[in-house]
């Protein structure tokens, strides 16, 4: 290992280190942490390596590889949620908007390098309306608050093209805020995915579920599976067009209000600022089945995902 390898691991404990006194600090120090947690982990890679061994990289391979789950490359994904909920608990329309950092950490292990270990955490931001005592909300009402941090990682045979499967753990943590912007509980479950990358079709699953095992006594047990699916075409000019949405099933919920069900259409271009690959992703999703009490109707998706290089390599 290079001296730059080593302090990347370096920096990489010191994280893990900050995670770890997250759960310690009293809720007020809370907020500062995510927020410095946040700009060191967007900051730092950008910081340590340079983009030079991506200059020449093919565009069109990197928009295609960035939908595998199980991808070789490093990303930092901004992706933005505007989302119009309706339904009987509310009187017309509701906006709500969700921003999440995404580092794509993937690692090869094993002899030969066989295996690819990805870890993917999400920090999330969170713009509601919160409900005042009467439970009453609206405009005049509008909160922002950090939400609870996820974690997915996957681990499967590494290789870039064809059939592609990996299986993981996910988790939940309960950093959030305010009670309305997170579940209050620790929560853990298996994740698969099943992709099938081709030229020009990416199409796959990503399977995640969530059980709740700890966490606040007064709030309700969670129980929750999510299934991403992902079907694109590679089309001229290093963009790609299709569409990526989550099927929601939220199994503690009345059983009018578990499932939501969206579809979509969205365009991808990667394209270069300077000498870093950037994939930009417009995508829109209607729900065609949704909570009848709450949910989501509409939901606008933005993404800018920088690539930048392995650390490791």
């Amino acid at each position: 290992m290079t001296g730059l390898d080593v302090f990347a691991l370096i920096i990489l404990l010191v994280l893990l280190a900050a995670v770890a006194v997250w759960f310690i600090l009293d809720i007020t120090y809370r907020n500062i942490l995510s927020t410095a947690t946040i700009v060191i982990v967007s900051a730092v890679p950008s910081l340590l390596y340079a983009v030079e061994d991506l200059e020449n990289a093919d565009l069109a391979e990197i928009d295609r590889q960035l939908n595998n789950p199980l991808t070789s490359i490093w990303s930092l994904t901004f992706q933005n949620n505007t989302s119009v909920k309706t339904g009987d608990d509310i009187d017309g329309e509701e906006y709500t908007n969700s921003l999440f950092f995404q580092p794509f950490m993937p690692y090869e292990v094993g002899d030969n390098k066989r295996y690819m270990l990805t870890l993917r955490p999400v920090f999330p931001l969170v713009t509601q309306a919160v409900a005042d005592a009467s439970g009453t909300r609206g405009p005049a009402k509008i909160d922002t608050r950090f939400g609870d941090i996820q974690l997915l990682t996957l681990m499967g045979p590494n290789i870039g093209n064809g059939f592609i499967w990996g299986a993981g753990a996910t988790f939940k943590f309960p950093t959030a805020t305010t009670d309305s912007a997170g579940q209050g509980k620790y929560q853990v479950g298996p994740a698969v995915m099943l992709f099938h990358m081709g030229k020009p079709w990416s199409i796959g699953l990503l399977a995640q579920h969530w059980s709740s095992v700890a966490g606040e006594q007064d709030r309700a047990d969670t129980k929750q599976t999510d299934v991403q699916y992902v079907l694109r075409k590679s089309i001229p000019g290093a963009m790609s067009v299709g569409m990526g949405p989550t099927i929601t099933y939220n199994w503690e919920e009345k059983p009018e209000n578990r499932l939501t069900l969206p579809v979509g259409l969205g365009l991808t271009k990667t394209t270069r600022w300077g000498n870093t690959p950037v994939k930009l992703r417009v995508e829109l999703h209607y729900s065609l089945i949704k909570p009848e009490d709450y949910g989501t109707e509409w939901n606008l998706r933005l993404q800018v995902t920088p690539v930048i290089n392995s650390p490791f390599k």
